[in-house]
């Protein structure tokens, strides 16, 4: 089996974004010389994500909306009552106590997950034909890595 390593950088503008990577992630690939395999796709750090979905922005507002009321963001009013009531208690992340106010984009990381793992089929990334893969930031600002793993044959 063999192996092929990227690392790519993001520093968004936006404190939360989608950041379509597929054409990133297929150039990996075919840097790696690799056939028949997987790309593994996985961000490096606890406030951003990797997710495979259609390029479409009213799926993008949706799932921030979605991800808000889940985990809501304690630097802007809750959406409605339902996001006030998941916030926890008494208000405020506990995480927050160390002087950060990003607890909702730690746990939107474990709602979109940090990696995916991607077929790669005669050199081709095997996805359908409306997926892409996206760098999913929910405490943007600063600078973070994501690794791209290609292994096969």
């Amino acid at each position: 089996m063999n192996s092929h390593t990227s690392y790519l950088t993001f520093r968004t503008d936006e404190r939360r974004s989608f950041v379509r990577i597929t054409e990133e992630v297929q150039s990996a690939v075919d840097d790696s010389g690799i056939d028949e395999g997987m790309a593994l796709v996985s961000a490096m750090h606890i406030t951003a994500g990797v997710w495979v979905n259609d390029d479409e922005p009213g799926i993008h507002e949706d799932a921030l909306e979605w991800l808000d009321k889940l985990a809501p963001p304690s630097w802007k009013p809750p959406a409605n009552d339902t996001a006030r009531s998941l916030l926890p208690d008494p208000g405020d992340y506990r995480h927050h106590r160390g002087g950060e106010d990003n607890g909702d984009a730690h746990l939107k990381n474990l709602l979109v997950h940090h990696q995916v793992i991607v077929p790669v089929t005669s050199g081709r990334l095997d996805l359908g034909p409306w997926q892409q893969i996206f760098y999913t930031e929910f405490d943007g600002g600063r600078p973070k890595r994501l690794v791209i793993k290609v292994l096969g044959e």
